[in-house]
């Protein structure tokens, strides 16, 4: 009997040093998704996603079609993370919607262009002209600021950074409001003279900046339309999180951005 429970002692004994062993060296993968918005995203993120990928923590990103899903799907907890908005839409949709979300860092600021299939600048557009322009409410008033800059339209005094319809004074051409993700589509459209074209989604499709007929004037000390990484506000001080951010936000980051995206995306962390 005693030598019955010496042997079962030793194979507990044997059973348990098995666990602690086959434990040592093992990392604990951390599992993050993060909501974005057009393909650019999966070549942007590709370099920290596997860096990240070395430390344990694999980030998973999560497409969405619409500029409307990304917060909501943060704030309901269906993701951990987004970086598809700036900081205008940001306020804009916290505000509208109630979420409790805040902006974990900055990241970068990407050009919002006019392109068109049929005209070389401003000027060729005819009176009466149609011009698809996104359709929520900060890219549309966005757009607005690079239409008056353009000369195609004016603005009322005091219509600050994200104008509306109300603030229109003049315009020479007929606005189409289409969703963000579809503006590019409409530049081939004979029925379209010129299409405002956030640059992610320019990105996405491949297409060349040097071909825009009129590019957007950023004030580099506004940071409305700076894009950023959003958590959950109980998240904000959450350590992996943070080191997510910083991978992204690197000095190999800039380099591909200048490498393969030549004047669509400026780091907004080197300020």
């Amino acid at each position: 009997m005693k030598n019955f429970k010496k042997i079962i002692a030793l194979l507990l004994t044997f059973t348990l040093l098995l666990t602690l062993l086959s434990g040592c060296g093992s990392k604990e993968e951390t599992v993050i998704r993060l909501g974005v918005t057009g393909a650019v995203y999966e070549d942007l993120w590709a370099p920290t996603i596997a860096k990240l990928a070395d430390e344990g923590i694999t980030v998973e990103l999560v497409q969405f079609s619409d500029f409307a899903l990304p917060n909501n799907a943060l704030d309901s907890g269906d993701i951990e993370m987004n970086a598809f908005q700036h900081h205008a839409y940001f306020e804009n949709d916290k505000a509208t919607n109630g979420y409790d979300i805040a902006i974990l860092s900055d990241t970068f600021t990407i050009a919002m262009n006019l392109f068109s299939s049929q005209y070389k600048s401003p000027e060729e557009i005819p009176e009466g002209g149609k011009v698809a322009v996104p359709n929520d409410t900060t890219n549309y008033g966005r757009a607005l600021l690079l239409l008056r800059d353009a000369g195609l339209l004016t603005l009322k005094d005091g219509s600050g950074s994200t104008p509306t319809s109300t603030d229109i004074e003049t315009s020479k051409v007929e606005l189409v409001e289409v969703n963000a993700s579809m503006t590019y589509q409409y530049v081939s459209d004979s029925e379209i003279a010129a299409a405002v074209v956030n640059g992610n989604y320019a990105a996405s499709y491949g297409v060349d900046p040097n071909t825009a007929i009129f590019y957007e004037n950023l004030d580099p000390d506004d940071n409305s339309f700076v894009c950023v990484i959003a958590v959950r506000s109980e998240d904000i001080d959450n350590e992996t999180y943070k080191k997510v951010a910083e991978a992204f936000c690197s000095d190999e980051t800039a380099e591909f951005f200048e490498e393969n995206y030549k004047g669509f995306f400026v780091p907004a962390w080197t300020k």
